[in-house]
């Protein structure tokens, strides 16, 4: 696992030239993971997993191809590479196909100023075993739980190097430490689960094992005795927890893959509002320690901190080169990709404007309503932006929270939804997604 990535990146291009590929990019990953399971304070499950992909993109002209390997002798890089320009002899042109210009690539590739690999290094498993035990029995210490569904605990770390020849050479290394519970109360057809959990870059900014157990077992107790809630419009406020999934449905709106094919609901929305006056939603690639962080997107483009919404107006398309191209734009430096497929647009770390109020106060302003903290399912169409989706929460009445419920529907439309927002005050600041409690007026419930 102490490959040098760089170098085998380096032979991939190589590789490709040698074949006849008029340019091309090349990506290895190294990837180690752990993941420790308990159940019934014993060990359920643990497993540790390491691997290198790469992937070589070769361009001749408009066209290209893709192809991938978890081998890395040298065979296996000249078969790759034979193999990626005979595809891409035979792949239809592309207008949007091209590597990026050589003036326009990053300089500044140093990422360990973003502070996204834990210097404590692997942890051991048996740390790990003690931290799932702690957190599983600090869960059923909570009078009124049943069981312990799971108690897990995650470590994972990528180095990730990405090559073109066009002169671009950088990379990066990322961890990630998680621990999580799921707590039961009740039994049979009275039986409800909740949750709580983190997953953070370092392991020291984790919650307490006591913690984590803790607000699992009270979340799940606060779901006991669940039933539905009536049938209407009513104000609905999304829980922090779920409330990053509305933005979600707007970077997929924006993004120029589905600008690009015309199947999105904000297709003719630049410069219009498309949240309340207000609101901003500010793209945020190089915020130190953010599960999404980087100083270049995956075509060598150097990334800068952006308003993708200002004061409600939509500012601009999430881009890659391609898309740009295809738009007659440029890109925003939003590039993503794996081994086995090139490049396509995606947001990093994103952050919208927080409230005044509390998620209490904002309970308090619905007056009667629904509290969502978890949903299920989703059916939204891309076009038109109709939302419905199963959901379990709250109900409130006389701005409290007076049951929960389960066995709900939430509908309404999108565009209609995210301009109506009313933030909360209370997003996490190291989830990719920063995102409060958000209010809507006037959603369709469909409940009893």
């Amino acid at each position: 696992m102490d490959q040098p990535l760089d170098q085998l990146t380096d032979a991939l291009l190589d590789a490709a030239r040698k074949a006849g590929a008029e340019a091309a990019d090349a990506i290895a990953i190294a990837g180690t993971s752990i993941s420790i399971d308990v159940r019934g304070g014993a060990l359920e499950q643990a497993e540790r997993s390491e691997g290198i992909d790469i992937g070589l993109r070769a361009i001749l002209g408009r066209r290209q191809a893709c192809v991938s390997s978890s081998s890395i002798t040298p065979e296996t890089l000249a078969e790759m590479a034979d193999r990626a320009v005979a595809m891409a002899r035979e792949a239809p042109e592309d207008p949007g196909v091209g590597l990026a210009p050589a003036e326009a690539l990053a300089r500044d590739t140093d990422c360990s100023v973003l502070d996204m690999d834990d210097p404590e290094g692997e942890p051991l498993p048996a740390h790990m075993e003690r931290a799932a035990r702690e957190a599983e029995a600090a869960a059923l210490a909570v009078d009124g739980i049943s069981r312990v569904d799971s108690a897990s605990a995650g470590y994972g770390r990528r180095r990730v190097h990405l090559a073109t020849s066009g002169g671009f050479s950088g990379g990066y290394s990322r961890t990630d430490s998680a621990l999580y519970a799921v707590a039961i109360t009740g039994e049979g057809t009275k039986m409800e689960r909740d949750y709580y959990g983190e997953s953070r870059t370092h392991r020291s900014d984790l919650p307490t094992p006591e913690e984590v157990g803790r607000i699992a077992s009270e979340r799940t107790l606060a779901r006991a005795g669940a039933r539905k809630p009536p049938t209407g419009a009513f104000p609905v406020l999304f829980d922090e927890r779920v409330a990053a999934s509305l933005i979600g449905h707007l970077l997929v709106a924006i993004n120029g893959s589905s600008i690009v094919r015309g199947a999105s609901w904000l297709r003719d929305a630049m410069g219009g509002p498309v949240l309340p006056k207000g609101l901003s939603l500010t793209e945020q690639p190089r915020r130190r320690r953010g599960p999404a962080s980087r100083l270049f997107d995956a075509e060598g483009l150097p990334t800068a901190e952006r308003d993708i919404v200002r004061d409600g107006v939509l500012q601009g398309w999430v881009l890659d080169l391609s898309t740009a191209r295809k738009l007659g734009l440029e890109s925003t430096a939003n590039a993503t990709r794996g081994p086995s497929a090139p490049p396509s647009p995606s947001a990093s770390n994103i952050a919208l404007t927080q409230g005044e109020a509390s998620r209490d106060d904002l309970i308090v302003q619905m007056g009667r309503g629904l509290v969502v903290t978890s949903m299920i399912g989703a059916t939204i169409n891309p076009t038109t932006g109709d939302y419905s989706r199963g959901a379990s929460g709250f109900w409130v009445e006389n701005g409290e929270i007076a049951w929960p419920v389960n066995e709900c529907t939430i509908a309404g439309n999108l565009r209609e939804m995210l301009t109506r927002l009313i933030p909360a005050n209370d997003a996490r600041p190291h989830v990719s997604r920063v995102v409060p409690s958000l209010l809507v007026e006037g959603l369709t419930l469909a409940g009893e």
